[in-house]
């Protein structure tokens, strides 16, 4: 539960320096722009929308390497474990109701290096999933069209609509996108199931568990570990809610969700096409089942993608702009640095899928340096920081087993960022030996 204390917060002229100050976003009848609109059943729609995307499509490959058995516990305990770290995060946030980002969070932890560090983690990380969404979108769009016209042309069509989901400056604007985003990946789901329970791979292979080895296991672990990263984006989401409170509700909705979806696609999918599955799985579909499964989740890859770009740019946004006129109103230095950071972002996650031929390698190394601590670590950070800062060592020693799960969460956070690092690095290295890395600006 959020602490309670006493209200310390810092003169107004302080807030930009100091995020434990007053409420980010100020709530007047005369502004323009009311950030804090969004209901907890919407926020959890777009927390859904955002994470359960092309994330799952992996998830049918991971049991292939691992079998059923050991997949399906680590898509639950991960499920579980993200929901666990979800309310400590969310705790962190009512306690300090000046903190809008992960660099907010990173200030009140150890001052500004940590703000800088966890600010640019942020962004890199929003980018590289800007330019995830941008890959799965164009790849929907070559299936589509078999092959018809060069990707870069496709991915560069998809960019520009991307960049329109992502140019309203509340997220309110956005939330009824998130329900028509939530119905359509699940229908995507349904269907491409449906196609593979329809037409199954003779004489395929499955296995209830598979010996492999460390390398081999840990590669098929960060599928549904990188599957549920998207805490990186909570406490924006928390920031524009009208009664942040709820916020563990949308949590709940979302883990819930994300978890049984995740785990009945998985199984499903890999019991019908054995371990030859592909990754993305809906390759492995017939040419029109796998055009049906990526045509209904083409909008929710485009309002994903937007999701993460606007969050890029409002970091930087609101870093520039709180508590100043150009947050509020209309005003022409306001939308031109908003509309501008909004085409940066977009437009360098389509340069960096474009002329990067490893880029979707270095997605999972930035899935592994920032999202896993992001969504594990740093929770248990928050709370023992928390707890001391509001009760000092008799408050830690009386809860000796939260101190126990806030330091696994550190832990087990930094265990996915080291090896799943060496992990992504070996994964360039062995596509360079096999020659699977095209060349930049390539169809």
């Amino acid at each position: 539960m959020p602490i309670e204390k006493e209200n310390t917060a810092p003169p107004l002229h302080l807030a930009n320096l100091d995020p434990n100050a007053a409420d980010v976003f100020e709530e007047r009848p005369d502004h323009d722009f009311h950030y804090k609109t969004l209901s907890w059943q919407f926020v959890s729609l777009l927390m859904i929308a955002e994470i359960v995307s092309n994330g799952m499509l992996s998830l049918p490959s991971a049991l292939a390497v691992v079998g059923i058995v050991p997949a399906v516990i680590l898509i639950m305990f991960f499920g579980i474990f993200a929901l666990y770290t979800a309310k400590l995060l969310i705790d962190f946030k009512l306690n300090h109701p000046g903190v809008h980002n992960m660099g907010d969070a990173g200030y009140v932890l150890g001052g500004w290096p940590a703000r800088e560090i966890l600010s640019f983690g942020t962004m890199v990380f929003a980018i590289c999933g800007t330019g995830s969404e941008l890959l799965s979108g164009q790849q929907a769009l070559s299936t589509l069209s078999n092959n018809s016209l060069c990707t870069i042309y496709l991915l560069v069509i998809f960019a520009a609509a991307t960049l329109l989901v992502a140019l309203p400056r509340t997220l309110d604007r956005v939330a009824w996108l998130g329900l028509l985003s939530v119905c359509l990946i699940t229908l995507s789901g349904v269907v491409a199931m449906i196609g593979a329970g329809i037409n199954p791979v003779p004489r395929r292979t499955i296995s209830a568990t598979v010996p492999t080895s460390f390398y081999q296991a840990f590669l098929a672990i960060t599928n549904p570990v990188f599957a549920y990263a998207g805490h990186f984006m909570f406490f924006i989401l928390i920031s524009e809610m009208h009664t942040p409170k709820d916020a563990m509700k949308a949590a709940w909705c979302l883990q819930t969700f994300a978890t049984l979806f995740y785990t009945i696609f998985a199984v499903v999918i890999y019991v019908y096409l054995g371990d030859t599955v592909a990754s993305p799985a809906l390759l492995s579909l017939p040419p029109s089942w796998a055009k049906a499964a990526f045509g209904i989740a083409l909008s929710n890859f485009l309002i994903a993608g937007g999701l993460y770009s606007h969050t890029a740019a409002k970091i930087i946004f609101v870093r520039w702009f709180r508590n100043t006129k150009h947050m509020y109103t209309h005003t022409v230095l306001g939308w031109i640095v908003w509309v501008a950071l909004c085409f940066a972002a977009v437009a360098i996650a389509s340069i960096l899928a474009i002329a990067v031929p490893i880029f979707s390698y270095l997605i999972g190394i930035a899935a592994s340096l920032f999202a896993s601590v992001f969504t594990y670590g740093l929770s248990g950070c928050f709370w023992i920081h928390d707890t001391y800062r509001f009760g000092g060592w008799p408050s830690l020693q009386r809860k000796p087993g939260q101190c126990v799960l806030a330091v696994f969460t550190i832990v087990s956070g930094a265990f996915i960022c080291v090896a799943g690092t060496y992990v992504s690095i070996k994964l360039i290295d062995d596509a360079y030996k096999d020659g699977l890395v095209g060349k930049p600006f390539s169809c």
